[in-house]
């Protein structure tokens, strides 16, 4: 089996790098993963559309979450439909970091046609892969396995993808958590949501499983998992499996500088694949600066207003107007901006 980069491979491909700027991307069209990815909703028109408009922001980089069930229910399909995604960003000079499992939002995901949206709900559809119950179970091993290392011995030495993030938020499944729908439990819930992070995690053996599938099929890329929340003993499991060290921010810039800081003494590149939420203080203006400065990747949640809705906060009731501020993303539908300062912006830092 393949092991851990060197402190000294991982500089040494990062330093021949670009600074890495982008997005987390899914197109606008598309509630959640399986509706990007199932063939009957699979959309390259609207994916080159808005790669296209990435790519005249600056980016040259985007993070793509992949599910499970798209690959279980359609393999070759599946395959395909990642061939062609990877075609159409390397037309707009732009390499994937590719996202395997998933903790956050809604369990039970089910192939087919998916839910619309429900109007003023932050990702009202999105899914967990593979979800805590399957995670769990001895019996799905064996086909988990089969996808990470079915996509990993297709792609590991494709030059379009850039790094392989393993696993998302590792233990964040607070939705599962009580019975109240979850807008109205989240400003009381902190203890009860998190608390398994002071616990055996249900999903960290599927985190350690995967990183030993992903490393057994010696992929050219690095792996990472990011650190996302400020449990030591959890953010040191995460940084002892990456090749390279990701992270997300959503606070103001002074303890993203501090968090830089402290994770470059890893010796090891530093990537923040997730930040940019306006009402708490993560800004572009604030934080590409830091990122820039510190040559740290920069993956902002979300480009286009769509179906996932991110434009309101993650405890914001449904049924509510757009709102003045927009939580993430970049555009409109039709590829205007939520703010031409904003924009102006970011093709500045990213010349």
């Amino acid at each position: 089996m393949q092991q851990r980069w060197s402190r000294e491979k991982a500089q040494a491909w990062y330093d021949a790098l670009p600074w890495l700027v982008g997005c987390n991307f899914i197109p606008s069209n598309a509630v959640n993963q399986l509706e990007m990815w199932q063939s009957d909703t699979f959309d390259p028109v609207t994916i080159d559309r808005e790669l296209g408009w990435a790519a005249a922001l600056g980016m040259n980089t985007v993070r793509v979450f992949l599910h499970d069930l798209a690959w279980l229910h359609d393999q070759e399909g599946f395959k395909n439909n990642i061939r062609e995604y990877l075609r159409i960003a390397h037309r707009h000079g732009i390499r994937t970091m590719f996202v395997f499992f998933d903790d956050c939002w809604w369990p039970d995901a089910k192939p087919g046609k998916q839910p619309e949206p429900i109007m003023g709900m932050h990702n009202s559809g999105w899914l967990q892969s593979p979800g805590v119950a399957v995670a769990q179970d001895p019996t799905q091993e064996a086909r988990l396995k089969a996808y990470v290392q079915d996509i990993v011995g297709t792609f590991g030495h494709d030059e379009r993808v850039l790094i392989w993030d393993i696993y998302n938020e590792l233990g964040n499944t607070f939705l599962t958590v009580g019975t109240l729908p979850w807008y109205q439990r989240f400003p009381k819930m902190a203890y009860r949501a998190f608390r398994h992070l002071f616990m055996p995690l249900p999903t960290l053996p599927l985190l350690q499983k995967t990183a030993e599938w992903v490393r057994e099929m010696h992929p050219s890329q690095p792996i990472t998992a990011g650190i996302w929340f400020g449990s030591k003993t959890l953010n040191n499991t995460l940084i002892n499996l990456s090749d390279v060290i990701s992270f997300h921010h959503y606070f103001k810039a002074g303890s993203l500088e501090r968090q830089i800081r402290q994770l470059q003494q890893h010796g090891r590149p530093v990537l923040c694949t997730e930040y940019m939420s306006r009402t708490s203080g993560s800004l572009f203006e604030t934080h590409l600066p830091v990122m820039k400065k510190y040559k740290v990747a920069a993956y902002n949640w979300g480009l286009v207003n769509g179906k996932t809705q991110t434009i309101y906060t993650w405890s914001d009731k449904p049924g509510g107007a757009e709102p003045a501020l927009w939580f993430h993303d970049i555009l409109r539908q039709d590829g205007t901006p939520f703010s031409e300062k904003e924009t102006a912006f970011i093709r500045e830092i990213t010349r």
